[in-house]
């Protein structure tokens, strides 16, 4: 079972950045895609971007609309660890941000192809 640990989120003015990370456990990390997701009250879980594994012609990338242009994710298999950098943050990026593995090697933007999840980091971004 793989654990993965969320870190990076803070208050942050709008207009500002902010890099997320995710530490995961065990030594299988590079054979998964992995993606972020947030959450706030009363709202269901919403994708935000998600990396595919590594291959001899790179890895892809997959943004939600509302981030594209601003949050850039990558993943460093020799640390175990994926990232999400936000810039530009914006009132509506405020959100607890979820870190998942998906079950394959692809991304993959729907939320039931993840079976592995962090606690969440908060980012609360003030106008």
């Amino acid at each position: 079972q793989v654990q993965l640990v969320e870190s990076g989120g803070g208050l942050v003015q709008s207009g500002g950045s902010l890099r997320l990370s995710c530490a995961a456990s065990g030594r299988a990390f590079s054979l998964y895609a992995m993606g972020w997701f947030r959450q706030t009250a009363g709202r269901e879980r919403e994708f935000v971007a998600a990396v595919s594994t590594i291959t001899l012609s790179g890895s892809r990338t997959y943004y939600a609309d509302s981030v594209k242009g601003r949050f850039t994710i990558s993943r460093d298999n020799a640390k175990n660890t994926v990232y999400l950098q936000m810039s530009n943050l914006k009132a509506e990026d405020t959100a607890i941000y979820f870190c998942a593995r998906a079950k394959t090697m692809g991304g993959s933007t729907r939320y039931g192809d993840y079976d592995s999840w962090g606690q969440g980091t908060q980012v609360t971004v003030s106008s």
